[in-house]
């Protein structure tokens, strides 16, 4: 059943209950009122990359370590899967809705470096090799990605970088690539930072443009709090949590660490640097639509980079239509570059808020209650909502498009919400000088 926004007031809402929310909201409006005013706490990796989120396709959760292409050969780890995940790129309208990166994840490179000392992919599943692959991969207008790791091995057992850095950074350049996923398995902790930092240097020294996706952080808060400044500084976006799987209760728990160390993790994040809660995992067996909803409007408003883990070969086009959803697309790219965070949570509702361009706020109300059906949450009850004074025009985007005018402080609109969904709304302020004309005006321009 969609959700609905009803002009009154839900019965789970009265005027009374709203005022004992704001009690409660006081910690959030705080931390909403700080947040919103910082600006990156440090200077990102200065190779004028990730200026807005990134977005692309990554094999891994969906594709994982399937390296038998004899029994499997349409689903394995092989360059058949890359070139036909980019024909479907170009042929569906991925590349223009915004997706650009065919990203190769673990399980690529033969286990033995050539005489050289340099990686190599292996050659049955990859007989044209990385640098074929990657004029393949431009040929459509789009970019390449590829895997390695910090350590000795990758994480599943493959050849690792540690002592080849420059040596596999200048081969990575040589190839093509256009974006490194560099992991973090069999590693001193200790010496995570010095890795990490070995590669970045490494990477632009070859002179080629390599955007580079950290796992830094990740294998570093089990034993001490990182040191983002640094981590923005070497890299372009970084993990920070477990991997995701196809599951909702997988997203949850990305979102409550997320929630939990946002005061550590929100400030850092800005143009040429992210945090990345992991793939999108839209399209395949394990979220419901409603929950499918909720990854997209989530990483949306957590500035997470877009990389899709899924068959675009055989996607339903409920899920194609979320993932190229242009307005929940346009909040991730918003050029404004501030990341989202939680601002309330009650009665099993959390509200998370991303400040937008043109002093909008984009606003996701979560439903973290998972039986019964739809309830509702009163529009003003949201922190962020003091835009609206003295009027805001209210754009919602999930779980449908409709338009719900403007809107005045004391707004009786209630946004219903089915259970573990969300519905996505932005918020426009409109000064006393600008009629309704002036604002269409406006919002046609952007």
């Amino acid at each position: 059943m969609p959700a609905r926004v009803c002009l009154c007031f839900s019965e789970h809402f009265s005027s009374e209950a709203v005022k004992s929310l704001q009690v409660e909201m006081i910690g959030f409006v705080f931390l909403l009122r700080l947040l919103v005013s910082i600006r990156p706490g440090a200077e990102a990796l200065d190779n004028g990359l990730a200026l807005t989120p990134t977005m692309g396709w990554l094999h891994w959760e969906r594709f994982m370590c399937n390296i038998d292409c004899d029994k499997d050969p349409e689903n394995c780890i092989s360059e058949r899967l890359y070139m036909q995940m980019a024909d479907m790129m170009v042929k569906e309208g991925w590349r223009e809705a915004g997706y650009e990166y065919v990203c190769i994840d673990d399980c690529w490179p033969s286990h033995q470096r050539d005489a050289q000392g340099r990686l190599q992919a292996d050659p049955k599943r990859f007989p044209g090799g990385i640098k074929k692959l990657a004029e393949y991969i431009h040929s459509k207008g789009l970019k390449l990605g590829i895997y390695a790791d910090v350590g000795k091995n990758t994480c599943a057992g493959y050849p690792g970088s540690l002592g080849h850095y420059e040596t596999d950074a200048q081969t990575f350049a040589d190839w093509n690539v256009d974006l490194l996923k560099f992991d973090g398995c069999f590693m001193d902790w200790t010496l995570l930072g010095e890795g990490y930092t070995n590669m970045s240097t490494a990477l632009n020294q070859t002179g080629r443009s390599i955007l580079y996706s950290c796992e830094w952080p990740l294998y570093e808060w089990p034993f001490k709090k990182p040191n983002y400044t640094a981590i923005r500084e070497t890299c372009n976006h970084w993990r920070n949590y477990n991997d995701v799987d196809d599951s909702w209760s997988s997203i949850k728990s990305i979102l409550d660490w997320t929630a939990s160390h946002q005061d550590t993790i929100v400030p850092p994040a800005g143009p040429g640097g992210w945090n990345d809660p992991d793939m999108l995992v839209i399209g395949n067996f394990g979220l419901s639509h409603d929950q499918q909803e909720s990854q997209m409007a989530l990483w949306a408003i957590m500035a997470a980079p877009l990389l899709m883990s899924n068959d675009l070969r055989h996607i339903c086009p409920r899920s194609k239509g979320l993932l190229q959803n242009r307005r929940i697309i346009e909040i991730s790219q918003d050029p404004l570059g501030r990341q989202g965070f939680c601002t309330i949570k009650v009665d099993n509702f959390e509200v998370w808020e991303r400040p937008l361009s043109h002093k909008r706020l984009a606003v996701a109300v979560l439903n973290r209650q998972e039986t019964g059906g739809p309830r509702g949450l009163v529009i003003r009850a949201v922190p962020g909502w003091k835009i609206c004074d003295p009027q805001c025009n209210v754009t919602q985007i999930l779980p449908e498009y409709r338009e719900l005018g403007v809107q005045s402080p004391k707004s009786k609109v209630v946004l219903s919400v089915n259970p573990s969904g969300t519905a996505l709304v932005t918020l426009t302020p409109i000064s006393s000088r600008f009629n309704m004309y002036e604002l269409q005006k406006q919002e046609t321009i952007l």
